[in-house]
Order: C-alpha cells, then structure tokens, then sequence
C-alpha cells in the first residue's frame, strides 16, 4: 500500500510541470461593454420580437495557442433586460418568467469547446457550457467563432471579436409563463468583442 501511494505521488509531481505549461498558456481578456451585445429572441402571439440583456461580470481566459483550452465564464444582469415592446418587459420579468427578483443573474459557464473541421475556432466551431436561469442550471451549446481584426497580422490575437449563436426551451428552466402568448423557443445571438490585458 505504501508502495502504491508513492508511485502516486511521484506520478502526480511528475505532471505537474505539464499541468503550469497550460494553466500558463492562459491568457486573460477584457470584455468591451460597448461593443458586446446579449440578444435574444421570441415569438409573441405569432409574431418575432426581440430584447437584449447586459452582461454583469466576465471572465474570459484565451489559450492562444490551444484555443480548445480556453474558457468563459459570464453573469447577465436579468433586472436590466429590455425588449423592444415596452409592455413586454414587465411579465417577462415576473415571477412566472425569469423571477428577476429571486434570481437577478443568469450566468454561464464552458465546459467544452470543439474546433471546426480545419481546427480553428473561425468558422464551425461549437462552444458547451452550463447555463443556470432561475437556479436552473441546463447544458446548451452555442454555434461559436472568433476572428481578429480586418487588417491585423496573422499572429496578433490582442483584439478578437466573438459570435455565439444557439436556442434554448424556456421550459427547460422554469420559465413557463404565458404559454398562450409566448413561444417556447428563446433563440440567442450573442456579440462581442475582448482585448488581451
């Protein structure tokens, strides 16, 4: 048994060297409030409408060299949704929808993300999260991609900009007011753009 814990230990110090090399390849990135929209959409007795929802907090660490390694993790702040019919705003953030009271914040958090077929993340790439609304917390995955800057050289990541796209069943979540009257499809597009600190 003694023998066993020793080769245990000796095998985990041997990673460890490993282990830093990635932690180190991470690096942090700033979100840009004024170039970053959360939007999402819904059907409204038949017809399409539209809000968006600001983001609270992020965290967002690029491995630049493995982009497969990187992570996401972001806080929507629920009380300061808006929608593009002002009377739609209230009951969407009723007790019965998003209880924005209770649960100021919707939050999600990468779990996985997987290259497109040429192994970039600039096209075709899929990005796996755990996303919680209402205490609620559910996997989705987001169409993703990730470009640099028209102009910029080939290995100047300092800028990026993000698109995420994807849908969930308010169902799902708990989200089930007004049946009737809303579709059970939320559809999100999701913009932004992060600069290396």
């Amino acid at each position: 048994m003694r023998d066993l814990t020793r080769r245990a230990v000796l095998a985990g110090l041997a990673t460890l060297p490993f282990a830093q090399t990635l932690h180190a390849a991470l690096s942090p990135y700033a979100l840009s409030e004024s170039d970053t929209k959360v939007g999402f959409s819904f059907d409204l007795s038949g017809v399409a409408q539209s809000g968006t929802m600001p983001i609270r907090t992020a965290d967002v660490q690029v491995d630049t060299t493995r982009l497969q390694n990187s992570r996401v993790q972001v806080a929507l702040d629920v009380s300061k949704a808006k929608t593009r019919l002002p009377f739609a705003r209230a009951p969407m953030l009723s007790p019965s929808v998003l209880d924005a009271e209770s649960h100021p914040t919707i939050t999600f958090v990468s779990t996985e993300i997987e290259l497109g077929q040429d192994g970039r993340i600039s096209d075709g790439a899929r990005i796996t999260g755990d996303l919680t609304v209402r205490g609620v917390t559910r996997p989705i995955t987001l169409e993703a991609s990730l470009y640099r800057p028209q102009g910029t050289a080939a290995g100047d990541l300092d800028r990026l900009s993000i698109s995420l796209k994807g849908a969930l069943n308010r169902h799902d979540f708990g989200a089930s007011g007004y049946p009737d009257l809303v579709n059970d499809t939320v559809t999100l597009d999701i913009r932004a753009k992060i600069s290396r600190l």
